[in-house]
């Protein structure tokens, strides 16, 4: 019978719960095995230690998914194995009707990722073990979720790794190309053809509700206060500014939001739900600029929000520029006793909340040093842009940019800017995204939210 026997001298980190045999830690392999197939795993005393699927084109030879011996990855598997997922699922997102039902590795289905968004689910097949399963995948999926169409979206570099080519297209049932779904009481068009990975980012859903005791509080700057005011006859308490007059828009005292690599506009949505007075979203691509107006428009935001298509580097560069030639004339026009108004400034603007959620920068562990130097660099120019006790909401999905580099990054940031940061709140991706222990890899997500003070 063929088996995988480890080194004696590796680290123990099969024994640990790591679902991944590197084929550094692997002494001999017993017997001939096929591409993709099951084999047990023994230590260097012939203990088993679980079952995995084989592939030794791959840095990441075995990939276990059982603890127990196990001859195949058969249909009445992944029904069990789905089942389990929609039960969690269930129990921590109740009310959600779209979320990511198998997220890989921390279901114990390694190489597997599906996306629930309402009746129509996404799949990635992401290694040899599960490409080799497909049909078993499609059949179980069929029978645990009932779906109206599952599409493929395996159209991804990773798979080049495992000796596959990408592909993409329909496994059942029929899919539209936009699906409509719900998150956080939100409408959102997702794109499951085109769309990055499988058309939507499910891991920031609860990091996007997080931001809503920032969207209001912000009137008192304005000079607008609520007051008792009689009209008619009739007394009520009323928002009136400095003036004394009533103050009729409703959005009064909401915060003026900038987000930066808007996708889909997720963020953006969640601020105007929240309360924001006006929210600037960005983002460097044409069409993702045109899916988040078409999702402001399916939920009536479009007088909050303005749409900006730009490089997020360049853009909060220029601000910065114009913000501080701003305090530069000023401060000359002081000295001169005059103020010279002859040459306009570009930029300059500033907003009570910041957001920065950019893609990874860091995908490799020798991009590390440079993704560092981009999130510090998107950082500070973020955090000067942040009006006086506002707030820095700021992300990073770069597995190799660790928690405490990420927080180290943006602290370096904050002491070039001048300025002091509260750690307001920091989390990882949601519910729908679970994490083994000792699995590190699965800690990809950063998310903090800084209340922002000048020295």
């Amino acid at each position: 019978m063929a088996a995988v026997i480890l080194h004696k001298k590796r680290k123990p980190r099969l024994e640990q719960g790591h679902p991944w045999v590197y084929r550094s830690e692997i002494e001999r392999v017993d017997g001939e095995i096929e591409p993709g197939a099951l084999v047990p795993v023994h230590n260097h005393l012939g203990q088993y230690l679980g079952t995995g699927y084989y592939n030794e084109l791959s840095q990441i030879t075995v990939r276990i998914v059982a603890y127990q011996p196990v001859e195949a990855l058969t249909t009445d598997v992944f029904v069990e194995r789905f089942t389990k997922c929609l039960q969690h699922r269930k129990r921590f997102l109740a009310d959600a009707e779209s979320y990511r039902l198998v997220y890989g590795e921390a279901d114990f289905l390694p190489g597997l990722i599906v996306d629930k968004f309402a009746d129509i689910l996404v799949v990635q097949l992401l290694t040899l073990g599960m490409d080799r399963c497909r049909q078993q995948i499609v059949d179980a999926l069929v029978q645990v979720m009932n779906p109206a169409g599952i599409y493929e979206r395996s159209d991804v570099p990773v798979r080049e790794l495992e000796g596959l080519q990408q592909t993409k297209g329909l496994l059942y049932g029929t899919c539209p190309k936009h699906v409509d779904i719900l998150e956080n009481g939100l409408r959102i068009k997702v794109d499951i053809e085109e769309g990055q990975k499988t058309g939507y980012f499910f891991d920031q859903r609860e990091n996007r509700a997080a931001i809503a005791p920032l969207m209001t509080g912000w009137g008192h700057r304005s000079g607008i206060a609520l007051q008792q005011v009689e009209e008619g006859g009739i007394s009520q308490t009323l928002p009136v500014n400095a003036n004394g007059k009533v103050v009729a828009f409703p959005y009064w005292d909401g915060a003026t939001v900038l987000e930066c690599f808007s996708h889909t506009g997720s963020f953006t949505l969640n601020a105007c739900k929240y309360g924001a007075k006006k929210v600037t979203c960005l983002d460097i691509s044409e069409h993702a600029i045109e899916s988040a107006r078409t999702n402001i428009q399916l939920n009536g935001f479009e007088d909050r929000v303005e749409f900006v298509v730009a490089d997020a580097f360049d853009y909060l560069r220029q601000q910065v520029k114009g913000l501080d030639e701003r305090k530069l004339r000023a401060s000359a026009n002081v000295a001169q006793g005059k103020v010279d108004t002859s040459k306009p400034v570009s930029g300059g603007r500033t907003w009570d909340v910041v957001i920065l959620d950019p893609p990874a920068f860091a995908k490799t562990k020798s991009a590390v040093e440079g993704a560092c130097r981009g999130y510090k660099d998107i950082n500070l120019h973020g955090m000067k842009l942040v009006n006086e006790g506002g707030y820095l909401v700021t992300a990073s999905c770069s597995y190799h940019m660790r928690p405490e580099l990420f927080l180290e990054t943006i602290h370096a940031a904050a002491t070039d800017a001048g300025k002091i940061l509260r750690l307001v709140d920091f989390r990882g991706a949601g519910m729908d995204h679970p994490r083994i222990l000792g699995v590190d890899e699965g800690h990809y997500l950063k998310f903090a939210i800084f209340e922002v003070r000048s020295k």
